[in-house]
């Protein structure tokens, strides 16, 4: 129960109807309060408490007084002691302002820095936190952070939807029921399909939906580009940058060779996706001369030095570490960095020169590193690749532009990476194969096809590089003791180790109790069922065994890559983590006077949560809008039918990958026949109560299109295929008291009354007739 406001002593605040002034006194010493506290405060009853309603509604009319949530009134503007706020919008500095949650009246007030870190990660725009509002010596106002409290006030993102009778917002989260009813003062400009942002208000009745407040019109639900969109407002993604911030990009100028090792002669290629626009990682490779290193080989890892551009505590370094990382739709792209250093400045163009961290790596006939050195270089990328035309060259078919380089910088870095897959085998990382889906997007935003993203082994081969060059720095750091951020990865649980053993006792496949998970064990595993009916599923359901990955201040290992110790160091114009260790390395090697700050050193623990929450926020909304442009892909195939298998087993229905498409489905129980199913968490399938019929994780199926919804990426199958027979070796599941019978024509009627075994029972009164 809320706490009443303190009764100032009656003989400050005489007994009866107070006076405009007293009571206006009265509010500046409690705060606020409602107007039952205010009756109890100066002892009104019958007539003086009407009173009292009409004097508060006089005040609030001429703006003297404001509400304060639902009854409560403070006077206009004033901030409490202690109060709860929402984080609203960041000032030219970069600053964060908020206001009080419950009280539009009130003043944006800017949010002090956390300096001791003791509140946890830095807010952002969207969260509520608990604040203490301080004066200070000009008169103006600052909020000290005292605790996070989550989101901010619930906001909705939806879809206009007129009626005749009222003009509604529909959520375009699936999993929100959260339909709001606008005002028809605030919707008369609107049209239906506009995509907006409101604001959860209160309900007029009980039931029904609640009021809304309108905040803003986003675009609309037919635009090509929608999707993206809505990921990007459901999800709160940071879009765009302050003036100070491009300020500070476009001022930017060239590198020079001040402070840097030339390596413009080292012929550096880069190697990206055909679609790249920024590019910040180039590597090259040449054998080792010295004769202690038989078949050795030396490679190089070049990667764009972002710290040389954002500089601890500016407004491209705050804007950076709020944003955690850049997003990628299938459409566009919101960057972490302005353009002009994200594509510009950073980006390892060919024929340009660039700043760069770079490391010589040096590996043994068996591809153990024997050693590593960095240095802060200015170099110049002798070509840029697509993964298709490197590996074209390697396989020997060069075009106009690789041909002249295949042997002098394509054969040699595939030779160095043959060498360095001696130690990647030694070492066993996990093998997990994952099925990704490139999505083709024509200029006007409309998708012209969903295909597999083709597996080859020049993603291997950067694969690898990039993670020797974060291994090294890794390791540096540590011998230096300098502060980092570790990219970490904690072994499986005993609880998903144990559902695993489980789900593999029902496809009659050992794992031998207590046995270590190692990643060695998991690929063994993995080996033993390739090319079989359950490649797929052990596949998906070793994927699902696993714990994800996190940023820390603290080490605990990799498990995944099998790596004792292991940092992001190779894209740090699309990631935060990695511009804290380049600075890091910097300050650790005394290669500038821009490396990791003492401020930063004091947050590294709170970065390190709030990039991990900001990387997590990135695949939400990434996967949203891929979903969603899957839908808008599959909208005009209703009715069609799709090969699939199941990828979830839930309680309310089959979760159906489609084969084509890799669109992702449910079909409800419902759709599965007249059958109660039970789910069986164990053998991870749905198995009906009469027949013992399965449906279990991993079976390939036909499935019907029912509905396709664009604006939600939600997708609706029926089931088109029969389920499998029952398991022999399984206990058949218990008749539950909801199981049906068979309902098919000529089918038998199910049983009526009493189930067998249940006695005719009364109810045994106890004294006075009435039950304890």
């Amino acid at each position: 129960m809320a706490r009443q406001p303190r009764i100032p002593k009656a003989a400050r605040f005489p007994q009866g109807l107070p006076d405009r002034d007293t009571l206006l006194a009265y509010l500046r010493e409690t705060g606020e309060a409602d107007r039952a506290a205010i009756a109890r405060a100066f002892g009104l009853k019958g007539a003086d408490r009407r009173a009292l309603r009409e004097m508060l509604k006089e005040l609030e009319d001429s703006g003297t007084l404001a509400r304060r949530g639902r009854k409560g009134f403070a006077e206009t503007g004033a901030l409490p002691e202690v109060g709860v706020v929402d984080v609203a919008e960041r000032d030219p500095d970069g600053d964060l302002l908020v206001r009080l949650a419950k009280a539009q009246d009130a003043p944006l007030t800017p949010l002090a820095p956390d300096r001791k870190g003791e509140a946890g990660p830095a807010p952002g725009l969207g969260d509520r936190l608990l604040v203490r509002f301080v004066r200070l010596e000009s008169g103006e106002f600052e909020a000290r952070l005292i605790k996070r409290l989550g989101q901010s006030a619930h906001r909705v993102l939806g879809v206009i939807r007129k009626a005749r009778r009222e003009i509604r917002v529909e959520p375009v989260d699936r999993r929100s029921k959260e339909t709001l009813v606008l005002s028809e003062a605030e919707a008369g400009e609107l049209r239906d399909g506009d995509l907006v942002v409101a604001q959860v208000g209160r309900s007029e009745s009980r039931y029904g939906p609640k009021r809304g407040k309108l905040l803003e019109v986003v675009g609309r639900e037919d635009e090509p580009r929608a999707a993206s969109l809505i990921a990007i407002h459901s999800h709160g993604i940071p879009t765009g940058f302050s003036d100070a911030a491009i300020a500070e990009a476009e001022s930017a100028e060239p590198p020079t060779l001040a402070g840097r090792e030339d390596l413009r002669e080292v012929p550096f290629i880069t190697i990206d996706p055909a679609d790249a626009r920024d590019h910040d990682d180039a590597v090259y490779a040449e054998p080792d001369t010295d004769e202690k290193n038989p078949g050795g080989w030396v490679v190089w890892v070049a990667i764009a030095d972002v710290a040389a551009y954002v500089r601890p505590d500016s407004a491209l370094d705050r804007e950076a570490r709020d944003k955690g990382n850049s997003v990628y739709f299938p459409d566009r792209v919101e960057p972490m960095l302005p353009e002009r250093l994200s594509n510009g400045l950073c980006s390892l163009r060919e024929g340009e020169n660039r700043a760069c961290m770079a490391v010589r790596m040096v590996f043994d006939a068996s591809g153990r590193k024997r050693s590593h050195r960095f240095v802060r270089g200015l170099m110049r990328s002798a070509a840029k690749l697509s993964y298709e035309q490197a590996q074209a060259a390697a396989d020997g078919n060069p075009d106009d532009k690789t041909g002249p380089i295949v042997e002098t910088i394509i054969k040699p870095l595939w030779t160095a990476y043959g060498v360095m897959k001696k130690g990647r085998d030694a070492r066993s990382p996990l093998a997990i194969e994952s099925m990704e889906r490139k999505i083709a997007i024509n200029r006007e935003g409309e998708i012209t096809s969903i295909t597999p993203r083709e597996s080859l082994e020049a993603h291997r081969l950067i694969e690898e590089m990039m993670i020797q060059a974060n291994v090294s720095a890794a390791e540096t750091l540590e011998a230096k003791r300098t502060p980092q951020i570790y990219r970490v990865h904690d072994e499986p649980s005993q609880e998903k180790l144990q559902a695993l053993v489980d789900f593999l006792q029902t496809l009659e496949i050992s794992w031998t109790k207590g046995e270590s998970p190692r990643t060695e064990r998991f690929n063994r595993l993995l080996d033993q069922t390739r090319g079989t009916e359950h490649a797929e599923i052990v596949n998906e359901v070793v994927l699902r065994s696993q714990m994800q990955a996190i940023y820390s201040s603290d080490n605990i290992g990799h498990y995944g890559l099998n790596l004792a110790r292991y940092a992001h160091f190779t894209s740090p114009i699309r990631r935060y983590a990695d511009l804290i260790v380049h600075r890091a390395l910097i300050r650790a090697l005394g290669l500038g006077d821009d490396g990791l700050s003492d401020r930063d050193i004091s947050q590294i623990k709170a970065t390190a949560e709030m990039i991990t929450a900001a990387e997590r926020r990135a695949m939400a909304a990434e996967r949203d809008a891929t979903d969603r442009y899957i839908a808008a892909f599959l909208s005009d195939r209703i009715g069609a039918e799709f090969e699939g298998k199941i990828t979830g087993v839930t309680r309310f229905g089959l979760f159906v990958r489609l084969r084509d498409t890799g669109a992702d489905g449910l079909v409800p129980v419902s759709k599965l026949g007249s059958e109660y199913f039970v789910h069986d968490d164990r053998a991870h399938a749905l198995v009906g109560e009469r027949t013992g019929a399965r449906w279990p994780l991993g079976m390939q199926v036909t499935v019907r299109l029912e509905e396709a919804t664009p604006v939600t990426g939600g997708l609706l199958f029926e089931m088109l295929s029969e389920p499998a027979p029952p398991d022999r070796n399984a206990p058949r599941p218990r008749l539950g008291v909801r199981a049906r019978g068979d309902r098919r024509p000529g089918g038998p009627k199910p049983r009526s009354g009493r189930p067998p075994g249940v006695k005719n029972t009364r109810q045994r009164k106890m004294g006075g007739g009435k039950r304890r």
